[in-house]
C-alpha cells in the first residue's frame, strides 16, 4: 500500500480550517521552515450542525452529536520522533481544535523511552538512573495508564474527537481491521482493551477526557527492541510504598513475529486508509468513495511557527517538575547489613519521598519499629537510585557498637 501525502500550499489556511479555536494562529512555516511574508487573522462563522443520536459503545448513553455526513477526517503524521515534543502537540491539538466536525488520528514515532501514566511513580515502573546511563529518555503523558516503551518500532496513534464521540471500541477496531486487511493479521481486543494476538499484547492503550475534547492513545508493537524493552522496565531491587498506579505486566508480541514484512511505514499507512475509508462512528466501510470525502494525510511539523506556544508545552513536559516531581508521595525501604568484629546486623533503611524530594531519611533499628534519623546532606535532595546508593554506602561505614548504643539510647 503506497502512502498519499497532500500537502497545502499554505500552511495557514491548513489550520485554520481544521479547526484552531483558542489560539490566533499568526506564524507558520513551510517544510523548508521559510518565514511567511505575511500574517493574518480570520474570523470563521460556523451554522447550526446537522445533529445525529448515537450510542457510545464506552458508556452505553445516548448521545447528540454532528452527524456522519457532516464531520471530515484527517490523519496527521508528525514529523518529529522526539518524545517530549510529540506530547506537546498531542496536547497543543486537546487544547486547541474544534474536533466537532473534524476528526483527526495523529500518527506517530518516538527515539527509545520509556513513557508512564500521568499518576504513574517511575521509580516503580523502571530503573530510572539505569535509563539515563543508556541515553533512554524518561517521559511522564497528560493520560493514565501504565508504563510503555517506544523506539521507531513502534506506531503511536492518537485518535481525537469531541468528548461525546469519545469511542475506544471504535479506535481499537480501526487497527485490527487494518491488520486484517493488510496482512491477514486476526487481532483480538480484551477485557483491558489491550489488542493481542494468541494472548501477546501488540498494544496498549490510554485516554484523556476532558471537555469539550477527548483524545484516545495507543501504542503498536511492529518492529521494537524487545530486549531493550524488557530491560527498561526492570526496577530497583527495593520495597516500594506507593499508591501510584501500577503497571500491570503482560507478554509482548511484535507484529513482525507473525508476518515479518510488517513496518512501520507500512503500518502507518495502513492504519490511516483505514482510518479514512470508515464513518465517522460507525465501523461502516466506505471504500474508496469514503476516502476521497476526506481530507487525507498531512505532514504535521511540530515547532513554534506551526504550533504558537508548543515550545511552552514541551518545556513543561521535559521538566523535572513533571516527569519526577509529580510523582504521587511513596516510601523506599531498603535492608542494609553491617559488618561487625563478632557478628553483623541488619537493618532497613527508609527514605521518604515527596515531589520527588527526599523529605525524610531514617533507620529502623533490629527487632523494633523505632525509626533512627540519619543525617545526612542528601535530605532535600532528589530521589533517584544513585542518591539511594550513595546513602547506603556512607552507612555501612557505620559500626554495629554505634547502631547499639543507639538502641540502648545511650546516644
Amino acid at each position: 500500500m503506497s502512502i498519499l501525502l497532500r500537502r497545502n500550499s499554505s500552511q495557514l489556511r491548513l489550520l485554520q480550517r481544521l479547526g484552531a479555536t483558542s489560539t490566533e494562529i499568526t506564524r507558520l512555516a513551510s517544510d523548508n521552515n521559510t518565514t511567511p511574508s505575511t500574517t493574518s487573522t480570520t474570523t470563521t462563522t460556523t451554522t447550526t450542525p446537522t445533529t445525529a443520536t448515537k450510542t457510545s459503545s464506552s458508556t452505553g448513553k445516548r448521545v447528540a452529536a454532528v452527524a456522519d455526513a457532516d464531520i471530515k477526517k484527517s490523519v496527521f503524521i508528525s514529523q518529529s520522533n522526539d518524545i517530549y515534543t510529540n506530547l506537546a502537540l498531542e496536547d497543543w491539538l486537546y487544547r486547541n481544535f474544534d474536533f466537532s466536525h473534524h476528526h483527526v488520528l495523529l500518527l506517530w514515532a518516538n527515539q527509545p523511552c520509556v513513557v508512564i501514566g500521568r499518576h504513574q511513580n517511575p521509580f516503580t515502573e523502571a530503573n530510572v538512573s539505569r535509563l539515563m546511563e543508556r541515553g533512554i529518555t524518561l517521559a511522564r503523558r497528560n493520560s493514565g495508564g501504565g508504563a510503555v516503551y517506544h523506539d521507531p518500532g513502534n506506531l503511536n496513534c492518537t485518535f481525537f474527537t469531541p468528548r461525546e464521540r469519545y469511542d475506544r471500541k471504535y479506535n481499537l477496531n480501526i487497527v485490527t481491521r487494518s491488520l486484517f486487511r493488510e496482512w491477514a493479521i486476526k487481532a483480538e481486543i480484551n477485557d483491558r482493551d489491550d489488542i493481542v494476538i494468541a494472548n501477546k499484547k501488540i498494544s496498549g492503550t490510554a485516554a484523556k477526557l476532558g471537555r469539550p475534547n477527548a483524545y484516545h492513545h495507543c501504542t503498536i508493537l511492529a518492529t521494537a527492541n524487545k530486549l531493550h524493552l524488557s530491560e527498561s522496565l526492570v526496577k530497583e531491587k527495593v520495597n516500594y510504598i506507593s499508591r501510584a498506579t501500577a503497571s500491570v505486566p503482560s507478554p509482548i508480541r511484535n507484529l513482525a513475529d507473525v508476518n515479518r514484512n510488517v513496518n512501520v511505514q507500512q503500518l502507518l499507512s495502513a492504519v490511516g486508509y483505514e482510518y479514512l475509508r470508515t464513518a465517522a462512528t460507525s465501523l461502516e466501510d466506505g471504500g474508496s468513495t469514503q476516502t476521497m470525502n476526506q481530507r487525507g494525510f498531512q505532514l504535521i511539523n511540530p515547532t513554534e511557527k506551526w504550533f504558537p506556544g508548543i515550545n511552552d508545552l514541551r518545556a513543561n513536559f521535559s521538566s523535572w517538575d513533571w516527569v519526577i516531581g509529580k510523582t504521587p508521595k511513596f516510601t523506599v525501604e531498603k535492608e542494609l547489613e553491617l559488618k561487625g568484629n563478632e557478628s553483623g546486623m541488619k537493618l532497613k533503611l527508609n527514605v521518604e519521598v515527596e515531589a520527588g524530594l527526599m523529605t525524610k531519611i531514617s533507620l529502623q533499628l533490629p527487632q523494633s519499629e523505632q525509626l533512627v534519623p540519619v543525617v545526612t546532606p542528601l535530605q532535600g535532595q532528589a530521589y533517584n537510585e544513585q542518591n539511594l546508593n550513595g546513602i547506603m554506602d556512607a552507612l555501612k561505614l557505620v559500626s554495629t557498637s554505634n547502631v547499639q548504643q543507639a538502641m540502648n539510647g545511650s546516644i
